[in-house]
């Protein structure tokens, strides 16, 4: 049972992860991708894409970093609110 539950959370994950990636990959290519007469991908396009997606996984990263800080945050104030009601009077 527990086996069933921990495959189901990893698909569950994947597809996630699948969706984030198929949405980035349309962002950014809609965003720096304008030449549709040759089948080279134009230097400019590359760093562009490079530069998108850089700029997304920093996005990334600085959000589960406050996200962390402000569980961490919420955690220190449960327990100090906890101390507190724990004192006698």
């Amino acid at each position: 049972m527990a086996a069933q539950v921990a495959e189901s959370d990893q698909i569950k994950q994947f597809k996630e992860f699948l969706g984030t990636y198929n949405k980035v990959t349309e962002n950014c290519f809609m965003d720096c991708v304008k030449d549709f007469t040759t089948r080279e991908v134009k230097t400019d396009e590359s760093s562009c894409s490079e530069s998108c997606l850089q700029k997304y996984l920093k996005m990334t990263q600085r959000i589960s970093m406050r996200f962390q800080e402000y569980h961490i945050q919420q955690n220190e104030a449960l327990a100090a609110k906890a101390g507190l009601l724990g004192q006698p009077r």
